[in-house]
């Protein structure tokens, strides 16, 4: 008889260490994965996630993973992304912002006719489809749970949750490795440059150091983490303001808010005092973040949750990747102007469409670490992935599941 595993958060942080350092030891040595642009946290989850896999399999062990560590690493790095982000920049990516949230809107809607179609395909009800689409894919693992209730009071269904969790848990993993290769056919094939190659990277610290020499000492990564912290501590204020008023967002949204907030003020009412934004202490932290997070959510899953789903999973999110990737490339990409900061979205895109926002800013770093920066990608996507579709989304499920 099988059991349960329980890690502690302290002993899957240090696991998550030792993944992602896996991770960069192995693209270190496998070529294929550089050129391809899969990120180094991504190769050692989910080698990380197969032993998991193969230790339930072969003795019936399940591992717990308690992943309290990995969630405060995710406020963290949004904390990050908004002290990075400049009011010039949020004015200059107006219009990318507007198109990318259109684009997401029609991905939400095809995400749900694809899955709708799928479930009656393989015997679901129809609006069980929406585990199969935007509730499980956009939404991910969280948005799957809140909503499979729901879906089964509306439907009669039994084990939703576990087979949002499972739609959740593939998109997750394919998330993770359309990205790089889309952003590879896309800058390659159209030999394409950062229009400013000379910006600062905003997150992780660029594949050829050679000419940026920028000191980060015991100051400049006192001084990011002062900054963060206040952010994290002014984002945990106006979530409780935000929650009292009746509005229910998750925290990394109102501590991306704040970032954004401090790091303009900062700017403004002392601009000669040493930098924190856009520095490359704040980039290191941020990649620590990410990576760390990443690793973590790719070792813990339950890959063994998939396999109950046979054929209609797999049929379903062939159908579901084959639309994200067509979209980006004939769509997203020539929308958001053929150009490298296009190709960087496409890349995070890919990743936010099928997995989650963290796997697609994973998806640009890994791009522009070696292709070049991209600043206001990493702006634009966030605050479309992190805030504006979990509203969409929350309205489409509910119009699908109450018809």
């Amino acid at each position: 008889m099988g059991y349960t595993l329980e890690i502690p958060a302290f002993l899957t942080a240090t696991l998550g260490f030792a993944v992602y350092l896996l991770g960069a030891g192995i693209n270190a040595r496998v070529a294929v994965l550089r050129n391809f642009n899969i990120p180094e946290p991504v190769t050692g989850g989910l080698l990380a996630s197969l032993a998991v896999l193969a230790l339930y399999l072969l003795f019936g062990i399940e591992l717990s993973f308690e992943l309290s560590a990995r969630d405060f690493l995710l406020v963290l790095f949004f904390a990050g992304i908004g002290l990075n982000a400049r009011l010039s920049d949020l004015i200059a990516g107006g219009k990318t912002l507007l198109i990318l949230l259109v684009l997401t809107l029609v991905t939400i809607v095809a995400q749900n006719m694809i899955g709708a179609a799928g479930a009656a395909l393989f015997g679901y009800p129809a609006k069980a489809g929406v585990l199969f689409g935007s509730a499980a894919l956009i939404g991910g693992h969280g948005t799957a749970i809140a909503w499979a209730p729901e879906v089964a009071q509306a439907t009669g269904l039994q084990g939703a949750t576990e087979l949002g969790v499972a739609v959740a848990t593939l998109g997750l993993v394919l998330a993770a490795l359309v990205g790089g290769p889309i952003a590879r056919l896309l800058i390659e094939g159209r030999s394409l440059n950062p229009s400013r190659p000379d910006e600062e990277h905003t997150i992780g610290v660029p594949e050829d150091t050679s000419d940026n020499p920028a000191a980060i000492d015991h100051l400049t990564i006192m001084r990011v983490l002062l900054y963060l912290n206040m952010a994290i501590i002014f984002g945990y204020m106006l979530s409780e303001a935000i929650s009292a008023a009746g509005l229910k967002l998750p925290l990394f949204v109102p501590c991306l808010i704040m970032g954004i907030v401090i790091g303009n003020l900062r700017m403004m009412l002392a601009p000669s005092a040493p930098a924190v934004s856009r520095t490359p202490a704040l980039a290191l932290i941020s990649e620590f973040a990410l990576g760390a997070f990443l690793a973590m959510s790719l070792m813990s899953l339950q890959l063994w949750t998939i396999a109950e789903l046979g054929m209609a999973i797999a049929v379903i999110m062939t159908a579901q990747t084959l639309f994200a990737v067509a979209f980006v490339l004939w769509v997203l990409f020539p929308l958001m102007g053929s150009n490298y900061r296009a190709a960087v979205l496409s890349a995070g895109f890919g990743g936010f469409a099928l997995g989650a926002t963290p796997t697609a800013i994973a998806n640009m770093t890994a791009v522009t670490k070696r292709y070049g920066p991209s600043p206001i990608a990493f702006i634009v996507l966030p605050l479309v992935s992190a805030f504006f579709v979990d509203i969409a989304n929350a309205i489409v499920i509910q119009m699908i599941v109450n018809f």
